[in-house]
C-alpha cells in the first residue's frame, strides 16, 4: 500500500508539473487572473469591447435538480451584464453542438428565477466560447461563430442575444478578425510566441501557479482523493459485474458492472475523457461500445 501511495504521489506530481494552458485545472487557475481573462475575452470577441469583469467564477457548477450536471471552466459577467462562458476542449467527443445547446439552457436556468418574466433574459446577452484542439466543423477556419437567423432571409435576426464561438487551434489561415487570438491558439499547441506580450503574461502566470504551494497541495490532494474514489468504483464494478459473470460470460452482470462504474465516476464529476479511458482499460470496450454506454 505504501509503495502504491508513493507511485500515486509521483503520478500526480508529474501531472501538476506537466500541465499546460489546455489542462482544465490550469486553464481555470490562470483565468482567475482578471486581467488575463479580460484580454482573452476581448481577443476572442473583439466587437464586445468589455472593460471590466464584475463577476468571475472558475469551475462553476450548475446543479439543476434532476438534470445532467454541468461545470463551466470559466463563467464571467462584464460591466454590461454580458454573460461569457469559456471552455477548453481538447478531445473531440463528437457531440459539440448538443453540448453547446445544453450549456445555453443551463446558463439561462441560472439567470431566470421562478417568478421572472422571460424578458429578464434580454438583459443578459450570452456568449459561449469553446477553445478546441481539433477542427470540429472541418472547414479549416480559426473561428466558427453562430447566431440564430431566419432560413429564408439571413438578414432577419432572431434576436435572442446568444452567440456561440468555436475556435480551432489547428487552423493555418487567419482572417483579420482572428489575428488577435492567433497566438493563443498556437499556445494551445505549445507553439506560442513568447515574444508576444499576452502569451508571455500567460506563461508567467502558469509558472506562478505551479510555484504556489497552496494551489499545488490543493490540486494534489484532490487528485489523490479522485484516484482513491476511482479505485473503489472500479473494485465495486468488478465485484458487481464480474462476481459471477466474468468467466461465465454473463452479459447482464457485465453490463451491470459497466453501468455502475459509469454512474460512480459521473457522480464524482470525473472528466468524460477519463471515464472513457477507464472503461477501455477495465472492460476492454471499443470506442463505439463506450459511446453507446455513455449515451
Amino acid at each position: 500500500m505504501e509503495v502504491d501511495r508513493t507511485n500515486q504521489f509521483a503520478k500526480v506530481w508529474k501531472k501538476w508539473q506537466s500541465m499546460t494552458i489546455t489542462s482544465d485545472p490550469m486553464f481555470g487557475m490562470v483565468m482567475e487572473n482578471k486581467e488575463i481573462c479580460l484580454e482573452l475575452i476581448n481577443r476572442a470577441l473583439p466587437k464586445l469591447k468589455a472593460q471590466k469583469i464584475i463577476h468571475l467564477v472558475t469551475q462553476k457548477d450548475v446543479n439543476a435538480v434532476g438534470a445532467h450536471r454541468v461545470r463551466f471552466d470559466v463563467y464571467v459577467r462584464d460591466e454590461h451584464n454580458n454573460i461569457i462562458v469559456i471552455e477548453m476542449q481538447i478531445t473531440d467527443q463528437q457531440n459539440l453542438p448538443s453540448r453547446l445547446r445544453y450549456y445555453q439552457e443551463q446558463i439561462d436556468h441560472g439567470l431566470l428565477r421562478p417568478s421572472d418574466d422571460y424578458r429578464v433574459l434580454a438583459k443578459y446577452p450570452t456568449y459561449v466560447i469553446m477553445f478546441c484542439d481539433f477542427d470540429y466543423f472541418g472547414r479549416g477556419w480559426a473561428r466558427y461563430e453562430f447566431e440564430l437567423n431566419c432560413t429564408r432571409d439571413h438578414n432577419l435576426k432572431f434576436g435572442d442575444q446568444r452567440t456561440i464561438v468555436v475556435f480551432n487551434a489547428l487552423a493555418k489561415e487567419f482572417i483579420d478578425d482572428d489575428k488577435p487570438i492567433k497566438n493563443f491558439l498556437a499556445l494551445m499547441r505549445n507553439q506560442g510566441d513568447n515574444k508576444d506580450r499576452f502569451i508571455e503574461q500567460i506563461q508567467a502566470e502558469i509558472d506562478k501557479v505551479k510555484r504556489d504551494p497552496e494551489r499545488r497541495q490543493g490540486f494534489m490532494k484532490y487528485e489523490m482523493l479522485m484516484m482513491d474514489a476511482q479505485r473503489k468504483a472500479r473494485e465495486k464494478g468488478r465485484e458487481e459485474g464480474f462476481k459471477d459473470g466474468k468467466n461465465s460470460g454473463r452479459l447482464e452482470e457485465r453490463t451491470k458492472g459497466i453501468k455502475h462504474l459509469i454512474s460512480s465516476l459521473q457522480k464524482l464529476n470525473v472528466d468524460p475523457t477519463v471515464i472513457r479511458q477507464e472503461l477501455k482499460e477495465q472492460y476492454n470496450l471499443t470506442e463505439q461500445e463506450i459511446t453507446a454506454y455513455l449515451n
